[in-house]
């Protein structure tokens, strides 16, 4: 089929490597002159991995990857509120902090068919058969068996599919850079500090990318999105004493940010769909499911529903019912994740403290109900299936990632 997918995101990028190695004629248009990724760093789940070694690009991303088994979370006076490790599901599991940069690369290095980018294409119209795209240029481009949205939390086609229930800013950000790794303590966790549910402060081991060998840290600072001007006239010192009192180690980390620009802002949405196409429109990715970054999993996410979506065409012999068994699969695994996502964030990025204190008390204890506990950690490794299901993962795929993160196979 003649497919275009708009926007060289995460999903966008997978999908392209997907669908041309199965032989479609693929175009991308990207708004960016100059593509690249957005973002320091993220942690890719069991989930996102499968989709990766599916893609035969697992080997690759454990290259630069860091492996991390433990999520740990803890008040300024050391009260722990959040331990979870992947071993309490399977002790062949663990999660990878990657740079977005590193996974970009490594994706734009496996598409095949780079020459049909189009950059400097911001997509602004769809023709009312859904199958022609007119970028900002004012140019007309298909027709095409297929439109895949991948246009990201703003997408500027989600509408079309006349589907939205729920569209909306959150109030919360982060301030988020990388750093250099040196001598940090915790290589195989993602550590976070709170202060009530008014500050998180995260660090995240992320490892290397292509054409840079030095590890890093993603670093990023909880932040209402109407303080970062307060933020920016305060000056950095302030801020950084504050980060010197609440957390020493993290403090020391920041000694080479030096300027207000080095640290990049970040907003988010919550969009919910009733459905996920229309016609020969489709979504994916950040277009079809933005959620709060409480959860981790935007990048896994994008990365099964490329996936899928590439498993639903050869399935079936017309694009409607590929479509159908798409969405239906998808909808299926994302929508707890919107869910919890919705619920957890205002414990963790909120200014009521009475939650936190709740939060604090009993968020552990939680974990070690009969149940709890393994539901939280297939939450944790996106695979979680609906309220009982589970998420397949293949024996092949869990023997691959124990053997190249350094656990025995058996």
């Amino acid at each position: 089929m003649d497919i275009a997918i708009v926007g060289y995101g995460t999903a966008g990028q997978a999908l392209a490597v997907l669908l041309t190695r199965d032989g479609h004629r693929v175009q991308v248009f990207e708004q960016a002159a100059a593509p690249g990724p957005v973002g320091a760093g993220f942690l890719l789940q069991p989930s996102g991995l499968q989709a990766l070694w599916q893609m035969q690009l697992l080997p690759q991303v454990l290259e630069h990857g860091a492996v991390v088994r433990r999520l740990y979370g803890e008040t300024p006076c050391g009260r722990a509120v959040m331990d979870m490790r992947y071993a309490g599901l399977d002790a062949r599991l663990c999660g990878i902090g990657m740079q977005r940069g590193a996974l970009f690369s490594l994706l734009d290095a496996a598409w095949a068919g780079r020459e049909a980018l189009h950059v400097d294409s911001r997509i602004t119209a769809i023709d009312d058969s859904l199958r022609r795209v007119q970028d900002h240029h004012g140019r007309w481009h298909g027709p095409f068996d297929l439109v895949i949205a991948t246009d990201g939390a703003a997408s500027a086609l989600r509408a079309q599919v006349q589907g939205t229930r729920l569209d909306r800013v959150y109030p919360w950000g982060a301030l988020w850079c990388l750093l250099p790794r040196g001598g940090w303590p915790h290589g195989d966790e993602l550590r976070q500090r709170y202060v009530a549910a008014r500050k998180m402060i995260g660090l995240l081991p992320v490892g290397t990318r292509p054409g840079d060998a030095e590890p890093r840290l993603s670093f990023f600072w909880s932040l209402p999105r109407e303080q970062f001007p307060a933020w920016e006239q305060a000056g950095l010192e302030p801020w950084l004493e504050e980060i010197g009192t609440l957390w020493p180690e993290a403090r020391e980390r920041l000694q080479h940010v030096t300027m207000q620009s080095q640290l990049a802002r970040a907003s988010y949405r919550d969009a919910v769909m009733e459905r996920w196409y229309r016609g020969r429109l489709v979504l994916a990715g950040d277009a079809a499911h933005s959620m709060s970054p409480q959860l981790g999993q935007g990048v896994n996410m994008a990365l099964l529903d490329a996936v899928a979506l590439r498993d639903a065409l050869r399935a079936e012999h017309g694009v409607d019912a590929a479509l159908a068994r798409y969405q239906a699969q998808r909808k299926a695994h994302a929508w707890l994740y919107q869910f919890w996502s919705r619920w957890l964030t205002p414990i963790f990025q909120s200014d009521r403290d009475w939650v936190a204190r709740t939060r604090d008390v009993l968020f552990q204890p939680m974990g070690r109900l009969p149940g709890g506990r393994g539901h939280m950690l297939r939450v944790l490794s996106g695979t979680q299936q609906g309220l009982f299901g589970k998420l397949p993962l293949a024996p092949d795929f869990i023997q691959a990632l124990a053997l190249s993160a350094g656990k025995p196979a058996a």
